[in-house]
């Protein structure tokens, strides 16, 4: 079992420091035009202000707003589902789900300026703000409140890791809530939203997950005529590992293959080595050791989807169940061996990209799309799906087409950012990583090579396409304020396995 780590902002009842410099504000036209949607995608993406009461829109044409059930994993890779293609995992709610609706393969997390990446990850999931933007405190209006104001009645149950006030104002009701980074599941302290505050509930006596699920179908079975929105976060599978031994599904280690892109260690110093995340296995790799842990990885997953299992039954019991969108997503990735880490402070595919399912009337069934787009462009669509409008400071984009035709392309490019200690941007076929401290790049073409194991940075050839993509790099930076310089006056050497920290710089805007 994992030891708990309280020096760690990840193990800590609250969110870690935050970010960066003060970015510039943009306005959502200047956002749009650089990202080359012009006057036609402001129309499309976000829905005209007013008070949101379910006015027919190309993206909600009955004027009957659907409510939301919106189902959180925490730190769940996008390949850990088994109808997405690993045959090594049992997930068949998860697989259900995605017959229902639209399976987005190309959904991204933008990374994070503390370790605890899943702090700015839900900060920026219920704000519609990028990382360089977003207050991990929440102290804008978020999402969710939006959709109180508009007349939706707003609940939660799981993990809150955004400060209790931001909670307080986002959600007009809450039960079984774990204020927190992580902790056992069995034994969490969990707490239920009362006459404005958070009481503290007797002991469960059960697995944390198992009571999310109990709330969560608890209020789906006493919901009223209004519309609601309805917030899960599980804090599942992120470790500690932990199970009720009762569970039947196991995995045995010695099946479990490696990751495709697995290595002893990682060839060079990433400027994040030794953080908690990374201690868990010893250097180099065992690769019996990476085997048990996805293991047990795969092994809570199928948990989680078996509570998962429980709600999409008592919804699909309920007489709204056919107005109601559905969405599963994750706040991050992890490495598990892969590239020869453990943990999530990365900039690779398996940290970054997240799975991401919508389900519901107007939603493509039984498909998937390589739209490229962000978490934080999720809530943005249901918005836009439900009549109900942005928050002051949202930036993300609506997603409302790719869901009715899966073909269709959202974003251009993206950009991600770890702490001062790593950069990168992808056009959707080509990746560059940048390592300011280290001064390493490295360039991945993610059509022929989606594991990211061939580095083709230092081939000649490739020349052309690493300048382009660091040009792409500094224009994103520039639009999003971003100030990290790309090249440092002294760098590190980059070599070996012993990590350093990488300093933050990055600031909140308030």
């Amino acid at each position: 079992m994992t030891i708990l780590n309280r020096s760690n902002p990840e193990h800590r009842n609250g969110p870690g420091a935050l970010g960066q410099q003060e970015p510039a504000r943009r306005s959502r036209r200047d956002f749009l035009k650089l990202a080359g949607l012009g006057a036609a995608g402001l129309a499309l993406t976000f829905p005209r202000r007013g008070n949101g009461a379910g006015t027919p829109s190309a993206e909600n044409p009955s004027g009957k707003r659907p409510n939301v059930l919106f189902l959180f994993a925490d730190d769940q890779r996008a390949d850990t589902i088994a109808a997405l293609g690993n045959p090594h995992i049992q997930t068949p709610h998860l697989d259900r789900l995605c017959r229902r609706g639209l399976a987005f393969r190309r959904a991204y997390m933008q990374g994070g300026f503390n370790g605890a990446t899943c702090v700015p990850s839900r900060a920026m999931l219920l704000s519609g703000q990028p990382l360089f933007h977003c207050d991990e405190r929440l102290r804008d209006e978020t999402w969710p409140a939006a959709f109180g104001r508009a007349g939706y009645t707003t609940f939660m149950t799981g993990k809150w890791h955004n400060g209790k006030p931001a909670l307080l104002a986002s959600f007009q009701q809450a039960r079984a809530v774990f204020i927190g980074g992580m902790t056992n599941p069995m034994h969490a302290e969990l707490h239920d939203l009362a006459s404005g505050q958070l009481v503290t509930r007797p002991p469960a006596h059960q697995h944390a997950c198992a009571t999310f699920a109990d709330e969560a179908i608890k209020f789906l079975q006493s919901v009223g005529d209004k519309p609601f929105f309805c917030y899960v976060p599980f804090d599942a599978p992120h470790d500690p590992h932990v199970v009720p031994e009762a569970f039947p599904v196991r995995y045995d280690a010695g099946k479990i293959p490696l990751p495709p892109n697995f290595l002893p260690q990682h060839p060079f110093d990433n400027g994040e080595l030794r953080i908690r995340d990374e201690m868990l296995l010893p250097h180099p790799r065992p690769p019996g050791a990476v085997r048990e842990q996805i293991a047990d990885y795969y092994r809570y997953i199928s948990f989680l989807d078996e509570q998962i299992g429980r709600i999409l039954d008592a919804l699909e019991k309920a007489p709204y169940a056919a107005n109601t969108l559905v969405v599963f997503a994750a706040d991050s990735g992890v490495a598990r061996g892969s590239h020869g880490l453990i943990g999530k402070q990365n900039l690779y595919e398996h940290s970054l990209r997240v799975p991401l399912i919508i389900a519901g009337t107007g939603v493509a069934q039984d498909k998937t799309t390589g739209a490229l787009c962000y978490l934080w462009d999720v809530l943005p669509t249901l918005g836009a799906l439900c009549g109900v409008a942005a928050p002051p400071q949202s930036e993300g984009q609506s997603l409302a087409a790719v869901l009715r035709a899966p073909e269709q392309p959202a974003r251009p490019a993206l950009v991600f950012a770890y702490k001062d200690v790593q950069r990168a941007v992808c056009d959707g076929r080509w990746k560059l990583i940048r390592y300011p401290q280290a001064d390493r790049t490295q360039l991945f073409d993610l059509q022929e090579d989606p594991h990211e194991a061939r580095d083709l940075a230092g081939l000649p050839e490739q020349a052309g396409q690493v300048k382009s993509l660091l040009a792409l790099l500094v224009q994103q930076q520039r639009f999003y304020g971003d100030k990290q310089p790309l090249t440092v006056v002294q760098p590190q050497s980059g070599e070996g396995t012993q990590g350093t920290t990488g300093k933050q710089k990055h600031k909140s805007h308030k």
